[in-house]
Parts: structure tokens; C-alpha cells; sequence
């Protein structure tokens, strides 16, 4: 005797995901139901939702967020077609969030710091050295990634820094990097990357306000525990 899986389609119509998300909006969906409308299908054994369900249990926004494009297509039932679609949403998602979180936003404390970058850099897998720049008034004018990889001093010269800095007529600057780890204890090679960004902040008038290490939701900030 054949199973009829539970398809979309046989569900009422108040509660597929896509009725809900245009009668009530996107946010009363939860994150399986979101994806799902992205998958459309699902398999012969699997709905749409069905899927989406297992993908966010097994590996969840972390998962998606990261995984290249050979690890979505390689899942049954999502292939080239679904692992693009997927991947085009989440990078539409960053950039969008990237513009909101440029436009007149004012650094007062690493608290604000956190809230405009550390969602989205507590997820990466690698280290990456994130620059914002800061007008005379402390807004950010920009945000910048300068290195991809463990922080050392033979990855991050000041002169990619402060060079970027000038450019953009940049007052003042902090400086971002994750610890994949989760941890955002710094190292000796953390404190002493500061430091030498500071002290050259110092010779070329663009002071260096913070640096922020972001952990998996915390944060460390080196200038409020005096490392500089």
C-alpha cells in the first residue's frame, strides 16, 4: 500500500506557508516554513516543508549561512536549482542588511559595535578582520573586510588599514575580528595587532577607537579592558 506523503497542496490553504506569509507577513513564519517556500517541492517521500524541516533540525540558519554550494546541492531533494536559490536569498539577505546597517548608524559604545555587525560575523568559519570607518561625529561611513584568516601580523600591515582609511576621509576607525572558536578571548598576536594599529592611528591623525573580537553572541572589546 503506497503512503501518501504530506504535500503542500493537501494541507488547507490557511495553513501553507505561502497563504500565511501574504495574509500575516513573513515574520509570523518560522525559519522551516521560510525555506520551504524557497524549495517550492520537495522529494517522492518528502514535502517541501518536510524537508525544510529536516535541513533546519540537522543543520539549521548556521548551516545554510556557510555551507558552500556543493554541500546544499549535494542534499536529496534540493540539487543545483534549489542550492542556487538558496544561496542567492541568503547573499540578497546580507547585502540588505549590509545597507540598513550603513545608513546613519552612530558607534557610542562596543555594544553598538555588536549589534551592527556580530550577527552576522559569529557565524563565519574563518577569521576575517572587519575595518569601520567614522566620521567626525562617529557615523559609520562605511565597513570594510581587510583579511581572511588567522590575525597575524604578517596578514594585517596598517598600510591596508589606514590606507582605506584615507581614502574615505575617515576620522576615526574600529576594528572587528571573529573567533570561529566561539570564544572571544584575545590572544598576545590580538593585542599586539591593536597596538600597533594604534600607535600608527596616532602618526597618520585617524584614531583607532576599539578593537571588538566577536564570539558566538559576546563580544570582547580591548579598549574597555585597556589592552591599548
Amino acid at each position: 500500500m503506497e503512503v501518501k506523503r504530506n504535500r503542500i497542496k493537501d494541507m488547507p490553504q490557511s495553513d501553507r506557508p505561502r497563504e500565511r506569509l501574504i495574509k500575516f507577513g513573513p515574520e509570523v513564519l518560522s525559519n522551516s516554513e521560510l525555506l520551504a517556500i524557497l524549495l517550492r517541492t520537495g522529494t517522492k517521500d518528502l514535502s517541501a516543508i518536510n524537508l525544510a524541516s529536516n535541513i533546519m533540525h540537522n543543520g539549521g540558519i548556521d548551516f545554510l549561512s556557510n555551507s558552500t554550494f556543493e554541500e546544499l546541492s549535494s542534499i536529496k531533494g534540493i540539487g543545483m536549482a534549489k542550492a542556487a536559490q538558496i544561496k542567492a536569498a541568503i547573499e540578497l539577505g546580507k547585502r540588505m542588511r549590509g545597507l540598513r546597517s550603513q545608513e546613519k548608524v552612530k558607534i557610542s559604545s562596543p555594544k553598538d559595535v555588536f549589534e551592527l555587525i556580530g550577527q552576522d560575523m559569529r557565524f563565519l568559519k574563518k577569521e576575517i578582520l572587519r575595518l569601520i570607518l567614522l566620521n567626525t561625529k562617529n557615523y559609520v561611513i562605511d565597513i570594510k573586510d581587510i583579511s581572511v584568516g588567522s590575525l597575524n601580523s604578517s596578514i594585517v600591515h596598517p598600510r591596508e588599514v589606514f590606507n582605506e582609511a584615507i581614502r574615505r576621509s575617515s576620522s576615526s576607525i574600529i576594528i572587528c575580528h571573529n573567533h570561529p572558536s566561539g570564544d572571544p578571548e584575545p590572544s598576545s598576536e590580538d593585542i599586539n595587532i591593536t597596538r600597533r594599529l594604534y600607535e600608527v592611528g596616532k602618526l597618520v591623525g585617524i584614531d583607532l577607537l576599539d578593537h571588538i573580537i566577536i564570539g558566538d553572541g559576546c563580544y570582547i572589546s580591548l579598549k574597555e579592558r585597556n589592552l591599548f
